[in-house]
């Protein structure tokens, strides 16, 4: 390792490509007010110079997940679909405007005006995020592979040129130099399996099959994959909720070795009394009494639009609560921690500039409490949690994992690979070579290249590889080119 005083390099963007192709579930998921069955996937390509005159191209995938970034039940799938295809259009016609900067200036110097453009569109700022989050991953990517060096290497030297912006005022100061080299990646990560609101839990919740093979209910899956780690969503109905984390605890309390768990309210509650109510009756029932103890922290309970106008520090007394639908803005986690939320999500979908930043703020606050009083180094105030969003194998899933890891996370929800079958219907060459890649990540069954979880966890080294955490691409003559449209919250 250097010293980490090597210079950010300087990069033009040339060209930034859009692309898509459909993703199918095997299984349907879902969240909050929908059912996913199907969506589209983006993909990225762009092509960089960098001041010495080396080009190189990058990339990077997401899916067009609907209901999720904009929540209006007016808008149908397709035109959720459109609005983050509008946010790309938006970020790729900014990207492409600007001179020489560093990565991380880009990616400021284009936030103010991609927020406006999207407002104008009337496209909220979660959907604003999408289409920077994606070209801002593509052109790390290009990056890296332009240096010949990894992900965690080019973070840690700081050669996207992260620091100080009038954008986070409450950072200035802050040695992010220091901060990124004092990043370590792990070799390992626990997957944290999903529980979907219409997932089957035993046998008897699954009368018709999609018998492909693979697992299909929690029990299933725990025998499979041997879980620890488990997201459980909730509905908002305070008995139904209390009913189905019964049948879920009825399998996990069997578990040898113990688990732990995290609570999804999905913005399924007006305010943070309903889930005061929740949690309480969650804690007087003798069933769930170990489930109660190992929850590790709430997400996400209060509908956006009241989340950070109520304080929920009643609720944070009793577990660390987190925002994720309400992550919409580089400041949202400065004022949410104002009204007694103590972590954020990390999704990639949202900005992995946005991830460091955060996480930047959880070591400098934990710094700060700490000198007024003993906290235990090992349960931070706080914190940071990984997040999915059904992530699709390949780019978008090993980004994700590389940012994770980089970040010091040890467990991240993945859910993508129990709901899609994998790899199949991609090209055969595609699925060779992201498996030749990483076989360490990956493996072939039913028919398939897909994750490979064992004991619940996902090895993750070969993504130290040069480029952003992948050495294979996919085979863009299997896509169609992204129409970008016009769209607004209007439909």
């Amino acid at each position: 390792m250097t010293s980490g005083t090597e210079p950010a390099p300087r990069l033009t963007i040339q060209s930034i490509v859009l692309l898509e192709r459909d993703v199918r579930l095997r299984m349907p998921f879902r969240f909050g007010v929908v059912t996913l069955t199907a969506a589209p996937q983006a993909f990225a390509r762009v092509r960089v110079r960098l001041h010495d005159g080396r080009e190189s191209e990058g990339a990077a995938a997401e899916l067009l997940a609907p209901k999720w970034f904009d929540k209006n039940p007016a808008l149908s799938n397709e035109d959720n679909f459109d609005q983050l295809r509008a946010s790309l259009g938006i970020a790729r016609t900014l990207y492409l405007s600007g001179d020489a900067a560093t990565p991380f200036e880009h990616f400021t110097r284009h936030y103010p005006e991609q927020i406006r453009q999207a407002a104008g569109r009337s496209l909220n700022s979660l959907v604003a995020n999408y289409g920077p989050a994606l070209i801002d991953r593509a052109v790390i990517d290009a990056l890296c592979r332009a240096l010949g060096r990894s992900f965690h290497d080019v973070i840690r030297h700081n050669l996207a040129g992260i620091g100080a912006t009038p954008l986070c005022p409450d950072l200035a100061g802050f040695d992010f130099t220091a901060f990124l080299a004092g990043l370590q990646p792990a070799s390992t990560i626990s997957a944290r399996h999903t529980v979907g609101l219409v997932d089957p839990i035993t046998a008897a919740d699954q009368p018709k099959r999609v018998d492909d093979g693979l697992p299909e209910t929690l029990e299933e899956v725990v025998a499979t994959y041997g879980h620890r780690w488990f997201k459980l969503k909730v509905g908002g109905e305070l008995q139904a909720d209390v009913e189905r984390l019964g049948a879920i605890a009825g399998v996990l309390d069997r578990l040898e070795g113990g688990y732990r768990a995290t609570l999804d309210g999905n913005e399924q509650y007006e305010d943070v009394d309903g889930v005061l109510e929740l949690w309480h009756r969650m804690k007087t029932e003798p069933r769930l009494a170990r489930l109660c103890r190992n929850v590790s922290f709430i997400e996400q309970p209060i509908k956006r639009q009241a989340a950070l106008s109520q304080n929920v520090s009643g609720l944070s007394t009793q577990k660390p609560v987190i925002i994720d639908e309400s992550d919409d803005s580089l400041d949202a986690f400065v004022r949410s921690r104002q009204v007694g939320y103590t972590g954020v999500s990390s999704k990639t979908c949202k900005g992995f500039y946005k991830s460091l930043i955060n996480r930047a703020r959880c070591l400098k606050w934990n710094r700060e409490e700490s000198r007024d009083e003993v906290l235990d180094p090992t349960n931070p105030r706080y914190l940071m949690s990984a997040e999915d969003l059904t992530i699709q194998a390949g780019l978008a899933l090993q980004q994700d994992l590389a940012l994770v890891s980089l970040m010091g996370i040890r467990h991240v929800e993945r859910n993508g690979h129990h709901y899609v079958n994998g790899m199949a219907g991609l090209p055969q060459a595609e699925q060779d070579a992201f498996l030749a890649a990483h076989p360490d990540l990956y493996e072939r069954s039913h028919g398939a290249v897909r994750l490979r979880i064992r004991d619940g966890t996902l090895a993750i080294g070969s993504l130290g590889c040069a480029g952003f955490a992948s050495g294979a691409l996919p085979d863009w003559s299997d896509m169609r080119p992204m129409s970008l449209v016009s769209a607004s919250s209007g439909g």
